[in-house]
C-alpha cells in the first residue's frame, strides 16, 4: 500500500493534534464525556480535541483499543487478539493516520488454499469452490434487493454440496461471527469488506500509537449515566459532568445493564442493542517454528468440511512463526465455553487432520482468546438479526441531542470493523460539537429545505 505525500502530511497533522486543553481528570466538568477508549472513543476524543473543546475519555479496562489489542508478551511477537485484518486500507481513516507512526503496513495477499483431507484442492476444485461462493453471495444480495429482510440462510441456493458447510462457515462464523440463520440478508449485503492490509507490528499496536497523544482515564468503568436535568457519568474514580456524552460500549455491554441510565434508556434503544447482538469469534494462536505446514506468509486455509466443527487458518502471521486458528458462531461459542485447553486441543486436532498429527510436536506455545468472557466486551462484533437491519439507524439517533452512541454496531456498511467504529465516533463527535455551537451547521445541498 502506498501513501501519497498529501495523505502523509494529513496524517502527520492529525497525529500532532493531541488534547488541546490538556489532561482531564475522571472527576470534574468537561464539554464531552466519552465512554470507551476503543476505536470509536479514540476517534471521538481526537475530533473534540481538534475543535479545541475539553473531554474526558473514560475506559473500563486497563488499556486502550477495545476489541483491537496486540499482545506482545505471550509469544514475544505481535499477537492480535482481536481485530487483525485492516479493512479497506485505501479509505480506512486509521491507515491514513499511520504515515507518522513508524509502523509497517502492507497489503494482505490475495486468495486462499482449500484442504480436502490431507491434500490441497486441485485447480478445478478451487474453481468450483470460488464459483459456489460467488453464487451464494449473489443469492444473498438478490434477497436483500427484494426488500424482504430474510435470514441469509434462507437465501442460499439449495445445490451447494459438497461445499455447503465450507460456504456457510466462510460467510457466517468466519465472516460475520454468527450462523447465517441469525443474520439479516440486508445487513450482510450492505457490508463493505473489499481489500485488506496488515500491520506487521499488530493492528492494536497501530491503534494504541494513534491514541498515545490522548489523555485517557483507565480502569474507570462507567457505572451510571444521568441524562435528565443533569448530564453526568459516574465511575469508581469520580463523577464527570458534561455538555454531551458519547457512549461507545459494545451492544453486549449496552444490553447487559452494566451501565445504569437515568432516566432508563428508551425501549427502542434496548431493542436495537438486542437485535444487534455480538457474535462469537475466537482465536487460537500457535507458535510453530520452522514452518512445519509449509505455507507462505499470511496464507489463508479453509477445509472442505463435512460439518460445522471447522475453522480457518492464517499461517506465518506477518512472517513470524505464529499461526492463527480462528473459530466462530455457535461452534466457536460452545468450544470457547470449555476453556483454553479445549480450544488448543481442537486446533491441534483440526490441523492434524489436514497436515498430519506429527505437527503437534512442533508447537512451542499456544494461547486462546475468550472474548465472550471479557466483562467490558462480551463478544466479538455485531450483526443484525433477520428483519432488524434498521436497528443500526436507531442507535445513530441521539438521546435528546445530549447522548450519542458510537461503535462498530452504529455503522450501516462498515459494521464489525475498526474503520466503521472510527467513522461512527467521528460522526458522533461532530454532531455533539455542532449541537453545542463548536462547529458550523453542515450546509444542506441546494434544493433541500
Amino acid at each position: 500500500m502506498t501513501i501519497s505525500r498529501r495523505s502523509f502530511l494529513a496524517s502527520a497533522a492529525a497525529l500532532a493534534a493531541g488534547p488541546a486543553l490538556g489532561a482531564i481528570p475522571a472527576s470534574g466538568w468537561v464539554d464531552v464525556a466519552i465512554i470507551g477508549a476503543g476505536a470509536a472513543g479514540i476517534a471521538a476524543a481526537r475530533r473534540v480535541a481538534e475543535a479545541r473543546r475539553s473531554f474526558a475519555l473514560i475506559e473500563a479496562s486497563d488499556r486502550v483499543g477495545g476489541r483491537c489489542i496486540t499482545d506482545i508478551r505471550s509469544f514475544g511477537a505481535p499477537f492480535d487478539r482481536g481485530a487483525h485484518w485492516i479493512r479497506q486500507p485505501d479509505v480506512n481513516p486509521v491507515t491514513k493516520l499511520a504515515g507518522r507512526s513508524g509502523l509497517d503496513l502492507y497489503p494482505a495477499p490475495l486468495g486462499q488454499k482449500i484442504r480436502i483431507g490431507q491434500r490441497n484442492a486441485r485447480e478445478s476444485e478451487m474453481e468450483m469452490f470460488l464459483a459456489t461462493l460467488v453464487r451464494a453471495n449473489r443469492a444473498i444480495s438478490e434477497a436483500a434487493r427484494r426488500k424482504t429482510d430474510v435470514a441469509c440462510a434462507l437465501a442460499l441456493p439449495k445445490d451447494l454440496a459438497p461445499w455447503r458447510f465450507t460456504i456457510e462457515f466462510v460467510l457466517g462464523p468466519y465472516g460475520s461471527a454468527k450462523e447465517l440463520t441469525e443474520i439479516s440478508a440486508m445487513d450482510f449485503a450492505k457490508a463493505e469488506r473489499d481489500r485488506d492490509a496488515f500491520c506487521r507490528q499488530g493492528y492494536g499496536t497501530l491503534l494504541a500509537r494513534i491514541a498515545s497523544t490522548l489523555a485517557v482515564q483507565l480502569s474507570a468503568p462507567a457505572t451510571a449515566i444521568e441524562w435528565g436535568q443533569r448530564l453526568t457519568v459516574q465511575t469508581p474514580k469520580g463523577t464527570v459532568s458534561a455538555r454531551a456524552i458519547i457512549v461507545t460500549v459494545s451492544t453486549g455491554v449496552l444490553a447487559s445493564g452494566k451501565i445504569k441510565f437515568t432516566p432508563d434508556l428508551p425501549k427502542s434503544y434496548l431493542n436495537a442493542a438486542d437485535k444487534l447482538k455480538l457474535g462469537t469469534y475466537e482465536r487460537i494462536a500457535l507458535d510453530l517454528p520452522g514452518n512445519p505446514l509449509g505455507l507462505a506468509t499470511d496464507e489463508v486455509v479453509f477445509e472442505q468440511s463435512e460439518n460445522t466443527k471447522t475453522a480457518a487458518l492464517l499461517a506465518n502471521v506477518s512472517g513470524t512463526p505464529l499461526c492463527f486458528v480462528d473459530v466462530g458462531g455457535s461452534f466457536g461459542r460452545d468450544l470457547a465455553a470449555q476453556g483454553e485447553a479445549a480450544m488448543t486441543a481442537f486446533a491441534l486436532d483440526w490441523l492434524g487432520g489436514l497436515y498430519g498429527t506429527s505437527l503437534k510436536k512442533a508447537v512451542r506455545a499456544a494461547r486462546a482468546t475468550q472474548w465472550n468472557k471479557e466483562p467490558w466486551v462480551l463478544g466479538a462484533w455485531s450483526s443484525a438479526a433477520p428483519g432488524a437491519q434498521s436497528a443500526r439507524r436507531t442507535l445513530m439517533e441521539p438521546l435528546r441531542d445530549r447522548v450519542w452512541f458510537a461503535g462498530e454496531a452504529v455503522h450501516e456498511t462498515r459494521w464489525g470493523t475498526v474503520n466503521g467504529a472510527w467513522d461512527s465516533g467521528m460522526r458522533a463527535a461532530e454532531e455533539a460539537l455542532r449541537k453545542m455551537g463548536a462547529l458550523k451547521e453542515a450546509e444542506k445541498p441546494k434544493g433541500r429545505r
